[in-house]
């Protein structure tokens, strides 16, 4: 009987990670991932204060990296690569990675999984803060894929797409409410309207909690942002009345647009009474801002 219990062990372990998934996923994938030494030998929990969660599995992280849009010319930003998944992902596609990592713990795990594009100079690793990361110091150009802490999510997106050496895109794995308030919500937000005055916003795919050790309590989404300029905007000035506007029209959910514009000492006589922050679309506030 003893036998018979280990031999149903081994069985269930062989089964694929992602069950029904799997078979789909790798009829999409373009490139096979090398295989990854120890695989699941890292023995690093993952950090609570830091809002860690790993991805478990490597088609997840393919996934991802054909969602990004990659050429083999991209140098990637990746930020938090954690145990590496998605690192070897995005070496896969891209010319260059730049792995950003806050963990210490991570560092020497991550050296000795890729020495070679180490080496080579394929992958850089840097122990920093991405907060305060210089991003005046990559190439123009450059792209961001990451699987982000979520309490870190608003404060990312913010520093990247307003930074003066903006990323061409952005693809990040984030909580699945936020990337549907961003991309697919009939109402518009603060958030939504921040993204799109910077670049085009599309709901990629979810990824279920189960993907992730430990899994987090509400399932994620891809979230890929394109075609990131400030060339919304005619002038700096613009975009400063834009932004402007726009926080004091959501200063005050709960009172029409009208009364939150007017209370902020914005005098503007073309909008409907009743009308509020939410109903308006992105092309609404610039006009707005032009007026």
């Amino acid at each position: 009987m003893g036998m018979k219990r280990m031999s149903s062990r081994s069985k269930s372990s062989e089964r694929p990670a992602l069950g029904r998934r799997s078979g789909a996923l790798r009829g999409r994938s373009s490139f096979t991932l090398p295989a990854r030494p120890n695989a699941g030998r890292s023995g690093v929990s993952a950090k609570k204060s830091l809002g860690q969660n790993f991805l478990k599995h490597d088609q997840t992280a393919e996934r991802i990296a054909l969602a990004a849009p990659l050429t083999s010319e991209s140098v990637v930003l990746e930020v938090g690569p954690g145990t590496g998944k998605l690192t070897r992902a995005l070496l896969a596609r891209a010319k260059k990675v730049i792995a950003v990592e806050t963990d210490e713990r991570m560092i020497p795990l991550l050296r000795e999984t890729f020495p070679q594009e180490l080496a080579h100079g394929q992958l850089e690793l840097l122990h920093a803060d991405i907060r305060s990361f210089p991003l005046e110091t990559l190439p123009k150009g450059y792209q961001v894929v990451a699987n982000i802490p979520y309490y870190l999510t608003g404060e990312l997106v913010r520093q990247l797409l307003t930074a003066p050496n903006q990323p061409s895109a952005l693809t990040l794995l984030v909580q699945k409410e936020v990337a549907e308030r961003i991309a697919r919500a009939k109402k518009e937000s603060l958030l939504s309207l921040s993204v799109k005055a910077f670049g085009e916003p599309l709901y990629a795919f979810t990824v279920q909690r189960g993907a992730f050790s430990p899994a987090p309590k509400v399932d994620s989404a891809v979230l890929v942002i394109q075609r990131i300029s400030r060339g919304r905007f005619a002038s700096e000035a613009e975009e400063a009345r834009f932004f402007a506007l726009l926080h004091a029209g959501f200063g005050h959910k709960r009172k029409q647009l009208a009364k939150n514009l007017k209370d902020a000492g914005f005098s503007l006589h073309r909008l409907p009474e009743k009308i509020r922050a939410e109903d308006l679309s992105f092309e609404d506030w610039l006009s707005l801002a032009r007026s």
